[in-house]
C-alpha cells in the first residue's frame, strides 16, 4: 500500500495512532531493519490529505535523526537489526 491509500486505510480502521518509520532499504518494501519511529496521533477529523502532511513532516525531523545515529557511530547494522551504543 502506497501513497495517500496509506493514510485512507489507517483512517478506515479507526486506528488511533499511525505513526513515522525510518529504516534500512533492503530487498523487500518496508521490510528492512528499524532505526527509529515515532507515533502521529489521528484526530477525528483528518482527511488523508491532512494526515499524509503530518506523518511526512514527521518523517522530515526524523530523518536527520537517523543519519546522525548513524554518522556519530551510536548505531550499526548487525543482521536485520540495528544495534544503539
Amino acid at each position: 500500500m502506497y501513497g495517500i491509500y496509506v493514510h485512507e486505510a489507517v483512517l478506515e480502521s479507526d486506528a488511533k495512532v499511525t505513526g513515522a518509520t525510518v529504516h534500512i532499504v533492503d530487498d523487500k518494501y518496508d521490510s528492512g531493519p528499524i532505526v527509529i519511529q515515532k507515533a502521529v496521533k489521528v484526530e477525528d477529523d483528518d482527511t488523508p490529505e491532512e494526515l499524509q502532511k503530518r506523518v511526512l513532516k514527521t518523517e522530515h525531523r526524523l530523518y536527520p535523526e537517523a543519519i546522525k545515529l548513524f554518522e556519530s557511530k551510536k548505531a550499526v547494522v548487525k543482521g536485520k537489526r540495528v544495534y544503539f551504543k
